[in-house]
């Protein structure tokens, strides 16, 4: 499970990347029913999406060339110049960075070597998101991959992930929790591509959102603008999920969990 508790490996943030950007802030604060606070001047048109005044995610324009609309998940390191070297060793791309976000923290972006891109954040001031796993919020963090095996070796060398292979269905799905994260510390999953995906968009990491309804917010995200990428099903043990792309392209999933029991 998610908290903000963070330790090394652990998912900290999470930004858009739009070409749209006020497109992007009335889609999703008519989907999540988030705020927007902008930065301030001096920060490029970057801002922070909140749910009751914490920050659940953040926006910002597009910075990269060739770049198109995406989600960005980052995890924490303590170190962000050791955990570059630690991706080339691995094999991996380090896109850019690692370089200090005014006093708030120090961070990278990567590619993995199975094409999928992320990046991490070593807190300063900022620890990383104020909110996660409540309704609104970040509650699960899935690479959908071309190679699970090769992305479980270089995670693993990279952030110290602990993988779990669980049957699921027909297929295998990995569960990954940080080193130091203790029993209940699983925040994620890896999973092979889908044909269609192979071809259409390569490795992706893919955020998952907390909501009330799946079917409401699936309803609520085509009127805005959005596109379903996989419809509503029940994942059981785990809860009712789908896969969107907003109005730009970025993919993401929601999901309404099964409640724990006990």
């Amino acid at each position: 499970m998610l908290t903000t508790n963070y330790v090394p490996g652990t998912p900290n943030w999470l930004d858009l990347g739009s070409p749209d950007t006020d497109g992007a802030q009335a889609f999703y604060t008519g989907l999540f029913g988030w705020t927007f606070a902008s930065a301030g001047p001096n920060a490029g048109g970057y801002g922070f999406f909140q749910q009751d005044g914490r920050t659940v995610a953040a926006l910002g324009p597009l910075t990269e060339e060739g770049a198109e609309a995406a989600w960005t998940l980052y995890f924490h390191t303590a170190d962000a110049d050791l955990t570059s070297t630690l991706v080339q060793r691995a094999g991996g791309t380090v896109r850019f960075g690692p370089f200090d976000v005014f006093s708030n923290g120090r961070m990278a972006g990567y590619t993995d070597p199975t094409g999928a891109r992320f990046a991490v954040w070593q807190p300063g001031e900022t620890l990383g998101l104020d909110a996660v796993t409540a309704v609104g919020t970040l509650c699960w963090t899935e690479l959908h991959t071309s190679d699970p095996v090769a992305a479980k070796a270089f995670y693993g060398a990279v952030l110290g992930w602990v993988a779990q292979d669980v049957p699921f269905g027909a297929f295998t799905y990995t569960v990954v929790s940080p080193t130091a994260g203790g029993t209940d510390a699983s925040q994620g999953g890896i999973v092979g591509l889908l044909p269609e995906d192979k071809a259409a968009d390569g490795s992706f990491w893919l955020p998952y959102f907390e909501v009330a309804d799946t079917d409401a917010t699936l309803a609520r995200a085509q009127e805005l603008g959005g596109s379903v990428r996989g419809p509503a099903v029940d994942a059981p043990g785990v809860g009712r999920l789908a896969q969107l792309a907003d109005p730009h392209g970025a993919v993401f999933s929601i999901i309404t969990s099964t409640p724990a029991v006990g």
